[in-house]
C-alpha cells in the first residue's frame, strides 16, 4: 500500500470510469480491477468503488440533462424502480459472494448489446402509446438491472441502453441520459447501505470521486458529438470487449 503512484492511479482509472460511463457504461471494468491488483480485498474494492462513482454518474447526468426535456414523468417512475433494484442487490451483495453473480453478467452484457442494435427493428413492433409509456418488462427490466447494480455493476450502462432503446422507444443519446441517472441512483442507493454496513475504505471513494467527476465532465462535453451509428458501434464494441472479458475471469 506504500506504492506512491497507487494513489495517483485510482483517481486517473476514475476518470476513465466516469468518462466511459457517461458515453456507454462499464466504467467499473476500469476501476474494479485496479483496485484488486493494487492488493485491496473484493467486497471492501467494490463497495468503495460503487460509492466512489456515484458523484460521476451525477455528474454526467447533469451534463446530459439536456436530453430529457419532457421526460421527467417517465423519469422520475423509472428512478423508483431503480432505486428499489438497487436497495435489493446491495442487501445480496452483503448476504452472496459477488463471484456467484458474475457468472451471468456476460449473458447481460451481450443481451444489452443486442438490445441496443435491434432497436430500429423492435420499434416498427410497437405501437405509439406502448412505446410512450412504461410497459411492464421495462419497470421489471429496469429494476433487475437496479438490482445488478447495486451488487456489482460493471457494464450496467450498457443494459439499461439496451433494454430503454429496444422497449421504451428512447434514441441512444436519450438512453443514455437516463441510463446516468439510473445508475446514479441504484449505486447510491446502495452506497448507503455500504457506508452503513460494509467495509468502506474512503480514501479509494474520494480518489475515484474525483476521477470520476472530472472524467464525467469530458465524457458528457464530448460524447453528444459522436453520430449514432458510431455511437452504436461504440456500445456494441464496448459491450462485446466487457463480455469476453467476464468469460476469461
Amino acid at each position: 500500500m506504500a506504492n506512491v503512484w497507487m494513489w495517483p492511479l485510482i483517481t486517473l482509472a476514475g476518470f476513465g470510469a466516469g468518462a466511459i460511463n457517461s458515453m456507454v457504461g462499464s466504467g467499473t471494468l476500469l476501476t474494479f480491477p485496479t483496485l484488486v491488483a493494487f492488493g485491496f480485498p473484493p467486497i471492501t474494492a467494490n463497495v468503495s468503488n460503487n460509492l466512489g462513482l456515484v458523484p460521476g454518474a451525477f455528474a454526467a447526468f447533469r451534463g446530459s440533462r439536456h436530453e430529457l426535456i419532457g421526460a421527467k414523468s417517465r423519469l422520475t417512475e423509472m428512478l423508483g424502480w431503480s432505486a428499489g433494484g438497487g436497495l435489493v442487490g446491495a442487501l445480496a451483495l452483503l448476504k452472496f459472494p459477488a463471484k456467484n453473480f458474475t457468472l451471468v453478467v456476460p449473458f447481460l452484457i451481450l443481451l444489452g448489446v443486442a438490445l441496443m442494435l435491434a432497436q430500429p427493428i423492435i420499434i416498427k413492433f410497437h405501437r405509439t402509446q406502448e412505446v410512450m409509456r412504461l410497459s411492464r418488462s421495462v419497470r421489471v427490466g429496469i429494476f433487475l438491472t437496479g438490482i445488478y447494480g447495486g451488487y456489482f455493476g460493471a457494464a450496467q450502462g450498457i443494459i439499461l441502453i439496451g433494454l430503454l432503446t429496444a422497449f421504451a422507444g428512447e434514441t441512444v443519446f436519450r438512453a443514455n441520459a437516463i441510463k446516468n441517472a439510473l445508475a446514479g441512483t441504484s449505486n447510491l442507493i446502495a452506497g448507503i447501505i455500504f457506508a452503513l454496513i460494509a467495509p468502506v475504505n474512503w480514501s479509494i471513494v474520494l480518489a475515484i470521486s474525483i476521477g470520476s467527476t472530472l472524467g464525467a465532465w469530458v465524457g458528457s462535453k464530448y460524447g453528444r458529438k459522436i453520430p449514432t451509428n458510431a455511437y452504436r458501434a461504440l456500445i456494441g464494441v464496448v459491450g462485446l470487449t466487457a463480455a469476453f472479458r467476464f468469460w476469461l475471469a
